[in-house]
């Protein structure tokens, strides 16, 4: 995407259950791969959004989440979701940049992330929230990723302007083996991961706005237009991919 304005992307995603490609039997799953956290463990969930996945986190752990974001709209949509379904003990949402948070060093167990690594970049993220984990610390994460290594020219077009440095999943692998990471799983997130939560509640948002939308708003619209209709034809080459990661060697 081509350096929207942040509030225009805050207008688009105001209400949608997610702001990107998940579901909650994703995250359910990369749980499910990850080997067990001490007892008592600090969970971060970084770039949460109106945070789905850590409502999926707070109902399986029943351990607190830190529910970081850096829009507060989202975190009061969080609030009154984790209030709907009984889950306002474990949700502590917290106002923040996710690139520099007062987080003490090597004190969180697992960091969740869904999405949100690409507004660091992706190994950057990973240098970044490395400091704050613990011994042999978690991190999950979805990250936007070329499934092949020979992507159709149009699919290379939009994501080389978007994102320039979204990499293969071995390109993946080895960044997160630069910034000190062992590769636990990975696993792609399917077609539905794209449309259930996001793309299909994000097309009727669209159409709702147009009408009385800002010039800046409505570039955005176009662009999402544009995205989405590259993904109805090119899902086999480009994907979200979750990385599961442990921190096992220093840097």
């Amino acid at each position: 995407m081509n350096n929207p304005s942040l509030e225009a992307l805050f207008i688009l995603h105001q209400g949608l259950p997610r702001g990107g490609p998940g579901s909650d039997d994703c995250t359910r799953e990369a749980l499910r791969r990850l080997p067990p956290l001490p007892p008592n463990p600090v969970v971060c969930d970084l770039g949460c959004g109106p945070g789905r996945q850590a409502l999926v986190l707070a109902q399986e752990l029943k351990t607190p989440i830190i529910a970081v974001d850096r829009h507060a709209p989202f975190l009061e949509q969080l609030k009154h979701s984790a209030a709907s379904e009984g889950l306002t003990p474990w949700i502590i949402p917290l106002l923040g940049d996710i690139g520099s948070l007062d987080i003490a060093p090597k004190s969180v167990d697992l960091i969740w992330s869904e999405g949100a690594a690409y507004y660091l970049g992706f190994e950057n993220a990973l240098r970044t929230w490395r400091a704050w984990l613990a011994p042999n610390g978690l991190i999950a994460l979805t990250e936007c990723t070329w499934l092949t290594e020979t992507p159709h020219e149009a699919a290379k077009t939009f994501w080389d302007a978007g994102y320039p440095a979204m990499g293969t999943l071995d390109e993946n692998r080895r960044r997160a083996e630069l910034a000190g990471f062992d590769v636990l799983d990975t696993f792609v997130l399917p077609a539905d991961a794209w449309w259930d939560d996001f793309y299909t509640p994000l097309i009727a948002r669209m159409a709702l706005l147009r009408p009385t939308a800002s010039p800046d708003l409505i570039s955005l619209l176009d662009e999402m237009e544009r995205e989405i209709d590259l993904f109805r034809h090119y899902a086999e080459i480009y994907g979200y991919v979750f990385y599961l990661l442990r921190a096992t060697r220093p840097l």
